[in-house]
């Protein structure tokens, strides 16, 4: 019985914990969409931005250090030896903050009022413009980024359980959890958190009792960018930080179609459910088919769900009277 074998359990442990960094990435999705009703399409992109950003103030990275070469005929691609990690972290989070205001500030600002496919559609163009900024600022090189996680295999797990278990999944399980237990209670609990909720149940009353629809946009877009962060460094820790990793958003699709595009628990949920299916799905049945079957088995799943449960686990039934 497949219950009773160790590698089962090993394959279930790896499929959860990859479910984790998944939903790292579909909790921006879900805090952008539930507050201002747009999908963001370039969320992935902010977490390759974010992880550029990060090993550039490690490094000492002049910004378009390419490009001022070019206009000012120099070959300073450096200022010095870079930042302490922490303080890269800080600095990091500062620019995702102020990209943030950017972005609301010239690409939302001026399409308030407009059909959701075309706030859409701004993203996508927003995901072109940001990765080609960073191309330009940090180059297209892989780069490796190192934060003090630890990585290798777990010797206590393995001493305890005989399960390869890989130090750095187990990290970004914890910093997910930290993250869904604080953006709740932010949610709940805080005067700010209740204005993003009003704004997401209705813009126009929102608007009504004084709250700024432009401010608010702007915390959940910094929120989201910390995210982004986050994401960034669990996943440029795990496989480096390459142009790449801006299709984790593909991946973070099914997520969220399986949890709901407006529950946060859910993008959890729908992450630890990818995962896990996946992972057991290849090493059952993916040998009798012809392999290579993590490639698409979250998008087959999420199709099931569209069908059957179109508003996700976790999401919200509309129902339309007309």
């Amino acid at each position: 019985m497949f219950l009773t074998d160790p590698f089962f359990w090993e394959i279930v442990v790896s499929g959860l914990l990859a479910g984790v960094m998944y939903s790292l990435v579909a909790l921006g999705f879900v805090l952008i969409f539930k507050a201002s009703g747009i999908f963001n399409f370039a969320q992935g992109v902010f977490a390759l931005f974010a992880a550029l950003t990060l090993v550039g103030f490690q490094t000492g990275q002049v910004p378009f250090a390419h490009l001022l070469s070019w206009i000012t005929g120099t070959s300073i691609h450096t200022w010095g030896s870079g930042m302490p990690t922490l303080v890269a972290i800080v600095f990091a989070l500062l620019v995702m903050i102020g990209l943030a205001w950017l972005v609301v500030r010239i690409v939302l600002r001026p399409l308030v009022n407009q059909e959701g496919i075309i706030l859409f559609m701004a993203t996508i163009g927003l995901a072109f413009v940001l990765e080609g900024t960073g191309d330009l600022m940090w180059g297209a090189n892989v780069k490796a980024l190192d934060v003090g996680l630890p990585q290798g295999p777990s010797d206590t797990i393995i001493d305890a359980t005989g399960m390869f278990v890989d130090k750095l999944e187990i990290s970004a399980a914890v910093v997910a959890v930290l993250l869904v237990v604080a953006l709740t209670l932010f949610s709940q609990f805080t005067r700010m958190g209740r204005a993003l909720r009003a704004v997401a149940d209705d813009h126009q009353a929102a608007l009504s009792v004084g709250i700024s629809l432009e401010t608010i946009w702007w915390i959940v877009w910094s929120i989201a960018g910390i995210v982004a962060l986050v994401a960034g460094i669990m996943w440029g820790a795990k496989s480096g930080v390459q142009f790449s990793l801006s299709l984790i958003a593909l991946k973070a699709l099914p997520v969220l179609m399986l949890g709901g595009f407006t529950s946060i628990p859910g993008a959890i949920v729908g992450g630890l459910i990818i995962g896990v299916g996946e992972k057991v799905f290849e090493l059952y049945v993916g040998p009798m088919i012809g392999g290579a079957t993590e490639n698409w088995f979250a998008y087959m799943l999420a199709l099931l769900f569209l069908l059957f449960r179109p508003q996700g686990l976790f999401g919200e039934k509309i129902i339309e009277r007309v």
